[in-house]
């Protein structure tokens, strides 16, 4: 027998790698000589980079960026075996989880860090760039990141603005001379599943800027100075930016990729199934694994567990789902591809002492289920 396994994260617990890891050792507990193929799987959120790189073969590039706050951090990012492809996560520069809770305010935060990271990846000859944008601490519309490869954002004296949401209203001019000409000859694709445009009730800074650490005043003031900023790109680019689905993502990142590296928008699992070639693995397989922390009925929205279920459909493979905990209406998921659904939960539990021991929890899970599938083989 050979069986996939391909998870996604377990949400501040387990990285996808980790989930795959522990679902192969479960089985492996029953029996040593099953086959298995791990293709840990990412939406564009933290993880992306690690995931991918484990499916393909990559390798990862260290270097040294500013984090949301502007301090320098280690960082990284993933070269492709054809060594002219990366793939980028905006949370390893500019990503939520590198900031303290009492950190955390987008008007002063910033995405420079990203702008380093693209800078890096064309240093190194990369003529495709992927990124993901989940996670992110910032609602600056993509400008910090724009900075860093060479735009000038001035005010009506012609200085340099400041970094942070908080500056956009003070943009008068934006000055592309400086820009770097490589990302002219390279292809920019965004990973999101985010569909909010930059402003308005459903933008970004509404949607998101409150888990972000910003208060009702600053909301508002962060909308306007994205609408402001919004509209000098839709200037200098002649593109629709303010509506368009996705341009909210990552505060307005989404938006900045499109206007200064034209790039294109597309969603989470269907790309990162494409650079991963999962369809592939599914089609030789014969029992397939996914999960993530929770599965329920939003998982149909474009999920990874529901992709990857999809797919397995497909070719007519049975896929069983693993979560740290099942939510309202996960049943609806077996109409979608799912065999089985399956909590990792060994009796009442905590969700403190889930995370803390999601690791014996998913390996157990694992070889539970291979053991009843063997069962069932064997009759």
């Amino acid at each position: 027998m050979k069986i996939l396994i391909a998870p996604d994260s377990f949400k501040e617990s387990l990285s996808a790698v980790e989930v795959a890891d522990c679902i192969e050792q479960g089985i492996k507990n029953y029996k040593p000589d099953i086959e298995c193929i791990k293709i840990p799987l990412a939406d564009g959120g933290e993880g992306t980079v690690e995931a991918v790189l484990r499916a393909t073969g990559g390798r990862k590039i260290s270097l040294r960026v500013k984090d949301p706050l502007s301090r320098d951090i280690d960082s990284y990012w993933g070269l492709l075996p054809d060594n002219e492809t990366a793939i980028l996560e905006m949370a390893a520069a500019s990503g939520l989880e590198l900031l303290l809770p009492e950190e955390r305010n987008p008007m002063y935060t910033s995405t420079f860090g990203v702008g380093q990271l693209i800078q890096s990846a064309l240093d190194y000859g990369c003529k495709k760039i992927y990124i993901g944008i989940g996670g992110s601490a910032t609602n600056d519309g993509g400008a910090g990141m724009a900075k860093a490869l060479g735009v000038k954002f001035l005010d009506d004296k012609n200085e340099e603005v400041g970094d942070g949401g908080r500056f956009l209203s003070k943009i008068n001019n934006i000055d592309r001379t400086g820009v770097d000409q490589r990302i002219k000859n390279c292809e920019f694709i965004v990973i999101s599943d985010v569909q909010n445009p930059m402003c308005g009730e459903k933008g970004a800074s509404n949607v998101y800027g409150p888990q972000k650490g910003a208060d009702p005043d600053m909301v508002k003031q962060l909308d306007l100075n994205l609408y402001h900023f919004g509209e000098l790109l839709e200037e200098i680019t002649n593109y629709k930016i303010l509506d368009l689905p996705g341009a909210g993502a990552a505060g307005g990142l989404g938006g900045g990729l499109v206007a200064f590296c034209n790039a294109d928008i597309r969603p989470g699992f269907e790309t990162i199934s494409e650079i991963t070639d999962i369809e592939k693995f599914i089609q030789s397989a014969d029992l397939v694994f996914t999960g993530e922390g929770k599965l329920d009925y939003q998982t149909k929205y474009g999920k990874v567990p529901y992709g990857v279920a999809q797919l397995s459909r497909k070719y007519g493979k049975p896929v069983i789902g693993i979560a740290g905990s099942l939510g309202n209406n996960y049943e609806e998921l077996y109409k979608y591809g799912f065999q089985g659904i399956v909590s990792i939960a060994e009796g009442p539990i905590s969700l403190e002492d889930s995370i803390k021991n999601s690791k014996k929890l998913i390996t157990n899970t694992a070889e539970r289920i291979v053991r009843i599938s063997f069962m069932f083989e064997n009759k």
